[in-house]
This record gives C-alpha cells, sequence and structure tokens, in this order.
C-alpha cells in the first residue's frame, strides 16, 4: 500500500478525486485545504491549494501515477508517493485498499 500526495487547485481538487475513484484508481482520497508558499519561475507565490491524500495498493500505483498526471491542471504537478508500514496498520484497512483498487498487492 501506498499513500500519495499531491496538492491541486480548490476548483479541481473534486473532480480529479471524484475521477480516481470512480476509475479505481485510488480507494481513497482525503481532501485538506492548505495555504501554500513556494517559489515557480522565479517568483514567490502563496496560493489556496487542496493537499490529497490518496491511498493505493502498490500493484495500482503506476497506473495512479499515469491517471494523476493526465486529470491534473499543473504544469508540473506534486506527486509524492509515500511508504506505509504495512505490518504494522491496520490490516483489514491494507486489505480493503488492495480490494477497492481492484488488484492484489504482492
Amino acid at each position: 500500500m501506498k499513500l500519495v500526495l499531491s496538492n491541486i487547485g480548490p476548483d479541481d481538487a473534486d473532480r480529479v478525486a471524484r475521477a480516481l475513484i470512480d476509475e479505481r484508481r485510488a480507494a481513497c482520497v482525503n481532501l485538506t485545504p492548505v495555504r501554500s508558499v513556494y517559489r515557480w519561475e522565479g517568483s514567490v507565490h502563496v496560493d489556496p491549494e487542496v493537499t490529497m491524500l490518496i491511498k493505493v495498493s502498490l500493484d495500482g500505483l503506476d497506473a495512479l501515477v499515469a491517471r494523476l498526471r493526465e486529470l491534473h491542471p499543473y504544469d508540473l504537478p506534486e506527486i509524492v508517493v509515500l511508504d506505509v508500514d504495512v505490518e504494522r496498520s491496520l490490516g483489514a484497512y491494507v486489505q480493503w485498499v488492495r480490494d477497492e483498487t481492484g488488484r492484489a498487492e504482492l
């Protein structure tokens, strides 16, 4: 199981999250409003964004990342993949993520 972190503009967050769920690319997407401060093309920006915390099986990761890149409106989308300690996580939840993304994790 993996946790994928991606920030996106508020106007696009629901659309992208819903597509990932409808297409079974993700088991769950949490949407949390944030304010991001970053440098882009030589200027400092402060913008409202939504952090997407996306749960996916290991076997479904590549398909999720590819689809997220297609759906994401940013020129350079933030896509950060985090490991999940499945040994210490709730086993039933890990299995649910595997089942919802339609793939068996090795």
